[in-house]
């Protein structure tokens, strides 16, 4: 399996599209003023207790009351609850926790009231960013992740993947770490450090142990619902997750983040740098790659499969829906339990494809076509299961009910990925009149007039829909010489396909847009 990852930039934030064998997978989106990111930690104010839910309602500053479970608080939130206080009130100076006293583990059954009181303060790490009208989720059990471990301070149990099997991998890794962690910090081995050397593991804590610092350091100067430690930028965070060996590329764009990319790959994975490349054609990189017809084929409410079927994909505030539908797919008479299996199979594997794609998560709910035997049944549920290991989200698959419905769950701590693919009408702008389209030409022709005589441009470029870049070029004395002898500068026509019919924009000499 061939995997690249595509990163996108632009003013608004960075786009991130995963491939796997050409074919997207993932689209990731940063936001440049994402302050809500899931493993932030902020200094949470507790505003309302309540009992019923056993739970609390705490200010991080968001536009609503960010929610905070009694299971959510860790078993050792009553040390980070002195650890705050000591340190806001100046009177701890060491910045680990080699001197500190630890505070017995609260129960699994307690209630929040015990714990909490109105007003207290209360460092919170973003669980679950906010989601339609609902706040962010919290945590109080602080961890902060790096690429081969998890820190998690206040304990002194060290767990180690389970997806690592060899015992002997696992006690050589366990040995590494005893040695290395600092004192009243617990330790999380993560999946990509079978293998690894002490070297690497020891500087990947180390940069764990560093931001701990930090937090400590900035703790007591933090105002109330104030972000204390940000995690790391989206595009960083999924390298640092998922880059392995299986990678092949990764193309950047924008020239200042393929070098913060280089760097940061460098620094985790050095082998692996001569993979990260610079993009350097004028083509959108998401158009050259093939991302952005992608893009558009499979956020549709209807998204067509290869072999004449098609899912019809519905989104509900409580569910997701999924229905699979034979559509035109020539049917094997027959053995109509057969075809039955082909067509699900085939759309079972584009099912868990868009799930990662869009980030849908909740319950979703997936309407299969009727199959009759209990063994075709089984072999859909196992071959769903099996593509859905690629999910680096928490899932759990029900088998099919009486009904024939799959239900599963999926893990949940960002907004739905939504893309609107219904363009509006290339004719009228989505206003329902037009202007006359013969006077397009004219329109162009005023505005590079004004362009280049006015504003003194000396390089323009003009970039149309390519049906009106082919009508500028056709002929051997073409609207483009036309206007190379009327303006005496050859202006470069460009075509963007994701253009509507009558849109049309001028960029300079530096490839910015100017505006008119």
């Amino acid at each position: 399996m061939v995997k690249e990852l595509i990163i996108n930039s632009s003013p608004s934030g960075v786009t991130i599209a995963l491939l796997q064998d050409k074919q997207l997978v993932e689209l990731n989106t940063e936001q440049v003023s994402n302050n809500y990111a899931v493993g932030d930690i902020y200094l949470g104010k507790i505003k309302k207790i309540m009992p019923g839910l056993n739970a609390a309602f705490v200010d991080v500053g968001y536009e609503k009351d960010a929610f905070l479970h009694y299971l959510d608080l860790g078993p050792q939130v009553q040390s980070l609850l002195k650890l705050t206080k000591i340190v806001k009130g100046g009177s701890y100076k060491d910045k680990l926790l080699n001197s500190f006293r630890l505070e017995t583990d609260i129960s699994k059954s307690g209630k929040i009231s015990e714990i909490l009181n109105r007003n207290m303060l209360l460092p919170v790490q973003i669980a679950k960013e906010p989601i339609s009208t609902k706040g962010p989720r919290l945590s109080s059990d602080i961890s902060i992740a790096g690429r081969f471990a998890v820190l998690v301070p206040f304990s002194d149990v060290i767990s180690i993947s389970k997806k690592i099997k060899s015992n002997t991998e696992r006690n050589r890794l366990k040995k590494i770490v005893e040695s290395i962690k600092p004192k009243n910090f617990g330790v999380i081995i993560r999946t990509v450090s079978e293998g690894k050397g002490v070297a690497e593991l020891q500087k990947d804590l180390l940069d764990s142990i560093d931001k701990w610092e930090k937090f400590t350091t900035r703790l007591p100067s933090t105002e109330p619902s104030k972000k204390i430690l940000g995690e790391m930028g989206r595009t960083s965070t999924i390298l640092r997750d998922i880059l392995n060996t299986d990678f092949t590329n990764i193309h950047i764009g924008d020239p200042a983040l393929f070098e913060e990319i280089r760097s940061y790959v460098h620094e985790i994975s050095p082998e692996m740098e001569n993979i990260v490349k610079q993009y350097r054609a004028k083509e959108p990189i998401f158009e050259h790659f093939g991302i952005e017809k992608q893009i558009k084929s499979a956020f549709g409410r209807t998204v067509n499969l290869p072999g004449g079927a098609y899912l019809v994909v519905e989104h509900t505030e409580a569910l997701h829906v999924i229905d699979v539908n034979s559509g035109n797919r020539t049917a094997n008479t027959e053995n109509q339990e057969q075809n039955a299996l082909m067509i699900n199979m085939e759309a079972a594997k584009e099912i868990a494809r868009q799930l990662r794609l869009r980030d849908m998560g909740g319950i979703v709910v997936i309407d299969f076509i009727d199959m009759h035997k209990p063994q075709n049944r089984k072999e859909l549920f196992d071959y769903l299961k099996e593509l859905m290991l690629l999910d680096r989200a928490k899932h759990t698959i029900l088998p099919p009910s009486k009904f024939g419905l799959v239900q599963l769950t999926r893990q949940r701590v960002r907004p739905e990925m939504n893309i609107v693919t219904n363009e509006k009408c290339p004719a009228c702008d989505g206003t329902g009149e037009i202007k006359a389209s013969i006077i397009l030409m004219d329109d162009i022709e005023n505005n590079l007039n004004y362009i280049l005589n006015e504003q003194n441009e000396r390089s323009v470029t003009l970039c149309v829909h390519p049906y009106i870049e082919a009508y500028i070029k056709k002929g051997l004395i073409s609207i483009q010489w036309k206007w190379f002898f009327k303006f005496s500068k050859w202006i470069k026509v460009k075509k963007i396909p994701s253009y509507y019919l009558t849109e049309f924009h001028f960029l300079n000499a530096k490839e910015e847009e100017i505006k008119l």
